[in-house]
């Protein structure tokens, strides 16, 4: 989408609405992500669509600060009862709902009333930071792993759907009919899986899709959530992408994976640096490390998400990179031999459901720009799993432990200044009021606590 809502009816808009109709479609949702990661929509009758791209769907700005639980704040710049937003869809990523029968989907750009772009659109961040990468000639590909849980729809507490063995046999049998349709729905709308498999934790599984420019990757995030979540149901589950289910237990993520490229290949592979790693890739790469601990502000700093972020869990709470390091917040995936230049990749290991995806690829790409920009170095890589070295060990290593916390997380977020410029004064403040004020009420609150308030709400 560009600066400014549209002048006029986009061309054709007319035969796409004939074959929506012709589809069974009746209503068309057009959804948003606020700062504390929850999908908010608004739904207009299909033959309203021409109006809604022309001219918006009102919605009000205070969602800029509403915290997961729907409390109402107001920050330094944004949030409270006044004013009104234009929700504009964007028509390229129009698509019928193969798992909500009657219903086509559109992501949303917030726009104001006189036309002008929204400074707190997060979609037009992300959008913003791919146009930053093209100004330095180079273009990013993005992709989200999903892991959500699967629990009976009967219960307000967590009941595994199904059990089994950790990426058991068992666990795809119990699955095998409900993937199917889930795959199958996902290529109808568009998106290509590569990838289904049980995981790990309590009723748990995964789904890889390809990668893509960095806001169509948030897009289809969007999107795949909102198709396992529908499809979940009227196979009688109740799906969780929240990042604890259980105390104590193994938690789902929601892992980033990046590789960038400028006129020579992948920046990720075939140069003289660590594992293949050319000049300018090594930089981006530290810019990304150096802002981790803002990161994780904006991509795991929902309180129930440092549940999750614990050592030893494959989790990513060291500020540490290394090929194919599980315990790393930054895995560099390089492929195997004769597939680099397509598949190396870096991984953010410690993002989970919580983020808002657009939020989370600009602020990733923002850090790494920054990195590429200055010329910066990584620092040694790290094998096997830190927490098993004494802490004096670990100092001398240059090994330092991510926020345990959301309050830390934000703290780290309002300190750093390349987020602080890309994201701007009214975005960054808005993030910061939603994460410190979640920080605050559940200060004292105990992991069952944080649970219960957070385990339906992704």
């Amino acid at each position: 989408m560009g600066d400014r809502i549209p002048a006029s009816e986009p061309v054709g808009l007319g035969d796409v609405v004939a074959g929506l109709r012709a589809d069974g479609v009746e209503l068309v949702e057009l959804s948003f992500v606020d700062n504390a990661g929850n999908v908010r929509v608004k739904g207009v009758p299909l033959d309203r669509l021409p109006a809604a791209a022309r001219f918006g769907v009102g919605a009000s700005p205070c969602f800029e600060t509403f915290t997961f639980d729907d409390v109402m704040l107001r920050g330094r710049y944004l949030g409270g009862p006044d004013g009104d937003l234009r929700l504009v869809p964007d028509l390229d990523r129009l698509v019928r709902l193969a798992a909500m029968p009657g219903w086509a989907w559109a992501p949303a750009d917030k726009y104001t009333q006189d036309g002008g772009r929204f400074v707190g659109c997060q979609r037009d961040f992300a959008a913003r930071q791919v146009r930053a990468a093209a100004d330095d000639g180079l273009t990013a590909f993005a992709a989200f792993e999903h892991e959500w849980a699967l629990g009976r729809a009967d219960s307000e507490e967590f009941v595994p759907a199904f059990g089994g063995p950790g990426y058991g046999q068992m666990r795809l049998e119990a699955t095998a009919e409900y993937a199917r349709e889930l795959v199958a729905a996902l290529r109808a709308q568009g998106l290509e899986v590569q990838q289904f498999h049980p995981e790990y934790a309590l009723g748990q599984v995964e789904l890889s899709v390809a990668a893509v420019g960095p806001v169509a990757a948030a897009d289809d995030a969007v999107l795949v959530r909102h198709t396992v979540r529908a499809l979940s149901g009227r196979h009688g589950w109740r799906a969780s992408f929240a990042p604890c289910l259980v105390p104590g237990g193994a938690g789902s993520g929601g892992h980033l994976h990046l590789s960038v490229r400028d006129a020579d290949g992948n920046l990720f592979a075939g140069g003289s640096g660590p594992h293949g790693l050319r000049p300018a890739g090594e930089s981006f790469l530290a810019g990304v490390l150096r802002e981790l601990p803002a990161l994780v502000a904006i991509g795991a700093g929902n309180p129930a998400s440092f549940l999750r972020l614990e050592p030893s869990r494959w989790a990513g709470v060291w500020q540490v990179w290394g090929r194919e390091a599980r315990e790393a917040a930054l895995r560099l995936v390089t492929g195997t031999t004769g597939t680099q230049q397509w598949a190396a990749n870096v991984e953010v290991k410690c993002f989970d459901g919580t983020a808002n995806p657009y939020l989370a690829v600009g602020a990733v790409l923002a850090a790494g720009l920054a990195g590429a920009r200055e010329g910066l170095q990584l620092p040694a890589e790290v094998t096997g799993d830190p927490a098993v070295l004494d802490e004096r060990d670990r100092v001398a290593a240059g090994i330092h432990r991510l926020p345990t916390n959301a309050a830390a997380a934000a703290d780290a977020l309002a300190g750093s200044a390349v987020l602080a410029e890309a994201m701007g004064p009214e975005l960054h403040d808005a993030m910061l009021t939603v994460r410190r004020a979640e920080a605050e009420r559940y200060a004292d609150a105990g992991p069952e606590e944080i649970v219960a308030a957070t385990r339906w709400r992704w």
